[in-house]
């Protein structure tokens, strides 16, 4: 008896038509992970040519488009992994390496070794940041980030340089302060400490009216020194988790000395 397959007409009666995959990828939500890694990798080609306000203007761009690949995905119900790795490759470029050269050619350089070690240290701990989110996104706390995001990180970064070009401020002046913010934003993504994701809010749900007045009064307020305040914003941030760990610990001891000052009942 012939062991070869037998196919049956796709138009015979009784027979279902056979069930093609179709191959292929998201265009919305990887639209904007494209822009954001344009807008990263055009920083570094202004940074090069010595325009570093523009640098980091486009880096906070990256940063927005970034914002909206994820909420893209999810509002149109458009997720898939290959969408998740392309935007984590994305992010090494444009939160990653971008920020690293810009804030090497712009303070760093002059300081040679200690210089390309600290930004180096930066690149690497954005790697690594990534790579253990990705491995965390069935399992971690959705409220949450373990450890800061690698956006927010080169917020901190860039803000520097956009505050110390909008006040007419050399990066060599700076050199030792974006030694120090560039080292600790990396160590501070790859710690285990807790910051908001923020993530829990609910965009297609009803607000309050004052809400959206506070959402408007807050982009008028951020527009009239838009490097001053996001810089804040961007180091409020970076200090929050911190903060909010110290107060944790804190309240974690306060609670087990009262619990262990009570008497027992039984005596």
């Amino acid at each position: 008896m012939s062991r070869e397959p037998h196919y049956h007409d796709q138009r015979s009666p009784g027979y279902p038509a056979p069930r093609f995959r179709r191959r292929g990828i998201y265009l919305l939500p990887n639209l904007f992970t494209t822009a954001a890694l344009f807008a990263g990798f055009f920083a570094i080609t202004a940074a090069r040519g010595g325009q570093f306000e523009l640098a980091a203007i486009a880096i906070y761009v990256a940063m927005v488009l970034d914002g909206l690949d994820g909420r893209v995905a999810r509002l149109t119900h458009t997720e898939s992994d290959f969408g998740a790795q392309y935007d984590s490759l994305a992010d090494v470029v444009s939160f990653g390496l971008a920020p690293a050269l810009i804030m090497y050619d712009w303070a760093l350089q002059p300081m040679a070794n200690l210089g390309w070690l600290a930004v180096f240290i930066y690149a690497a701990a954005t790697a690594l940041r990534l790579a253990r989110f990705n491995t965390q996104l069935g399992s971690a706390d959705k409220r949450y980030f373990t450890g800061l995001a690698c956006p927010s990180a080169a917020a901190v970064l860039m803000g520097l340089v956009w505050v110390g070009e909008d006040l007419g401020i050399q990066g060599q002046q700076l050199a030792w302060v974006a030694l120090c913010l560039t080292v600790i934003s990396g160590v501070l993504m790859v710690s285990n400490i807790l910051y908001l994701s923020f993530k829990a809010v609910d965009l297609k749900g009803r607000i309050p009216f004052v809400a959206l007045l506070a959402i408007v009064l807050g982009l008028g307020f951020a527009s009239m020194d838009p490097p001053k305040i996001l810089f804040g914003l961007a180091l409020c941030y970076a200090i929050s988790g911190p903060a909010m760990s110290v107060w944790r610990r804190r309240q974690r001891a306060l609670r087990r000395r009262h619990h262990g000052g009570e008497p027992s009942r039984e005596e």
